[in-house]
């Protein structure tokens, strides 16, 4: 298996690498991602759309797009391992160090909101930055329209531990205390 792709015997007597479609978000999709890209090629990542935090939530309220970071962060695991592939990965991943509004922002974030403002279509600017960088698969949002989660949330308030609270948004969702008794996710 080290050195390359793994390959199966089709029925008709063809060699062919394993199509894998995987769903997720964020650092553990990326690191299937990087993984699963060297047992095949032919990768389907079909990539959240509810962050609110961070760059891609100050994008997505300004440009009114789908949150780009964690289609960033497919792509760049989607990059090879030498040379431009590395590259791209980095330059992808490389956020602006400084006190001024671009602080804290991935240039690939940058790029794909930009690119989705051109070509007006979110999953067509994704096909064209995955040309650009030369990504082995394809990365796919889950939904069109940006996503919201909403929980609901029992043990908020030490003083009520039996309020089951509403909470609304990733950000808030993942840093409320309490025991998440459901999720929802909006629009419906």
């Amino acid at each position: 298996m080290r050195g390359g792709p793994v390959r199966y015997e089709t029925p008709g007597g063809f060699d062919a690498l394993p199509s894998v479609v995987v769903l997720g978000g964020g650092h553990g999709l990326s690191a299937n991602l990087t993984a699963l890209r060297r047992v095949t090629d032919r990768l389907t990542a079909v990539v959240t759309v509810a962050d609110d935090g961070g760059s891609s939530g100050r994008l997505r309220d300004e440009l009114d797009c789908l949150p780009p970071g964690d289609l960033r962060m497919a792509l760049a695991a989607l990059c090879g391992d030498h040379g431009a592939g590395r590259r791209w990965a980095e330059v992808l991943q490389y956020r602006f160090d400084s006190e001024g509004t671009l602080a804290g922002h991935p240039i690939g974030n940058l790029l794909i909101a930009g690119i989705w403002q051109q070509v007006g279509d979110p999953v067509a600017g994704l096909e064209l930055v995955a040309e650009l960088i030369g990504a082995r698969g394809r990365v796919l949002p889950m939904a069109g329209t940006p996503l919201e989660i909403e929980a609901e949330i029992v043990g908020h308030d030490p003083g009520r531990p039996e309020d089951i609270v509403p909470v609304r948004g990733q950000v808030a969702v993942a840093s409320t205390p309490g025991w998440i008794q459901s999720i929802t996710l909006l629009p419906q």
